[in-house]
């Protein structure tokens, strides 16, 4: 195995657009929370470049993609990245194993930043940062094992996960939800009506995650390939049907489109294809997109009213739905001529297998998302306080947490 320059170059680049979709969801996040909460939100995915960036090099790729045990969780071999050679391993045939590395790190990082769309308004600074530290550890590096890593339980069950269905979408969705039910309702949550500050942000971020989209699914075929090019169209022909199902559901029940709709429309097909980016025929990718939209729509606007739950910013309707039918999906399309990964073909050729291989996998990626979680805060919640005063919510946690404002002259109400 000898290092290619061309998907070495390509990988770089994929790494860096991944990286951006982090203070892209920053933005799309803190447009749609109110002015007094702005700064706090674009932290709270910000500040995770700088935590699970080091948490990765220094523990994180080797629990994730070190030696196994029992297909749960790698070993200390790789700490630090120690081992790594910079030629191709076991995980690449023709970039360097410190790239791949690399390029993982990028998923480690924006995965729990999604989480933090559930909690927005409420937690405190240092409790999330101990929570985002902790649910790396035990959440995120046994999951992205159990599905990417050699010796995977996933991978043994013969299911398949392109980009991230499982390990970034349903898990920190879930675990968005666990987390948002523990911590409790924002202050006046059914009374008051929390309207986005900034929708151009919301744009912005969204615009932006489809352009880092590209990176985190073409990029996951490891090479400047057929299949990468594969993964780029189905990936841009989901978000495109996403956003144009969207704003027909707009139309249909409100009489008006939205910009927040489309915005929210677009990065749910991006959701929804990540697990078959690489795995679904083009056609596929249509019908996936256009369904995805419906379906996150019923459970953020039925769902989450019925049962009452504060999902502030609905990572778990986007991320966790938008994942769940995705999975689902790519056990329906899937076909092992796009990429022999996938060892059966999906349910709609005749063979179930893997159609059943995903739904086990998404149900167990459930359980550990909700089951890590509970614990998680469940131990926080004996040693430190981890939910901000009604005073400091009412003055927003721009001020109560860090002292800061991102609007100093003005001087209305949120």
């Amino acid at each position: 195995m000898e290092i290619n320059y061309g998907d070495t170059a390509f990988i770089l680049i994929a790494s860096a657009l991944v990286f951006l979709m982090t203070p892209a969801l920053a933005f799309f996040y803190g447009g749609m929370v109110g002015r007094k909460n702005v700064l706090n939100t674009l932290l709270s995915s910000f500040f995770i470049c700088g935590l699970a960036s080091v948490l990765w090099v220094a523990i994180g790729y080797s629990l994730a993609f070190g030696s196994d045990h029992a297909g749960i969780i790698g070993g200390f071999d790789h700490l630090f990245f120690n081992g790594l050679t910079g030629n191709p391993g076991t995980y690449s045939d023709s970039i360097p194993d410190t790239l791949f590395a690399t390029f993982q790190m990028m998923f480690a990082i924006i995965t729990p930043a999604l989480i933090t769309g559930s909690l927005v308004g409420r937690m405190r600074f240092s409790a999330l940062f101990i929570f985002i530290a902790a649910w790396s550890l035990i959440v995120y590096y046994p999951l992205a094992h159990m599905v990417w890593g050699d010796g995977g339980l996933f991978v043994r069950l013969g299911s398949v996960d392109f980009a991230g269905g499982n390990v970034v979408h349903i898990s920190s969705g879930v675990s968005g939800l666990v987390a948002c039910m523990m911590l409790g309702r924002r202050r006046g949550h059914g009374m008051l009506s929390y309207k986005p500050h900034n929708i151009p942000f919301v744009v912005l971020g969204a615009a932006l995650l489809w352009f880092g989209w590209f990176g985190f699914n073409a990029g996951s075929a490891l090479g400047a390939n057929s299949l990468a090019v594969h993964a780029f169209i189905t990936t841009n022909t989901s978000a495109a049907m996403g956003l144009l199902s969207w704003l027909l559901i707009e139309k249909i029940l409100h009489g008006k489109p939205t910009m927040l709709g489309a915005a929210t429309g677009a990065v749910v097909g991006l959701v929804a294809i990540t697990p078959g980016a690489g795995f679904v025929p083009i056609w596929a990718s249509f019908i996936i997109g256009a369904l995805v939209s419906p379906i996150c729509y019923f459970f953020m606007s039925v769902v989450k009213t019925k049962f009452g739950y504060d999902d502030s910013l609905d990572a778990f309707g986007c991320h966790g739905i938008g994942g769940v039918w995705g999975g689902i999906a790519t056990g329906i399309f899937a076909k092992t001529s796009i990429n022999d990964v996938a060892q059966w073909n999906g349910l709609i050729y005749g063979d179930v297998k893997l159609f059943f291989a995903q739904i086990i996998s998404i149900i167990a990626t459930i359980v550990i998302a909700a089951i890590g979680t509970f614990i998680i805060i469940s131990v926080m919640k004996l040693f430190i306080k981890i939910r901000v005063t009604e005073a400091e919510e009412a003055n927003g946690l721009d001020i109560s947490e860090h002292s800061e404002s991102a609007y100093p002259s003005f001087t209305g109400l949120d």
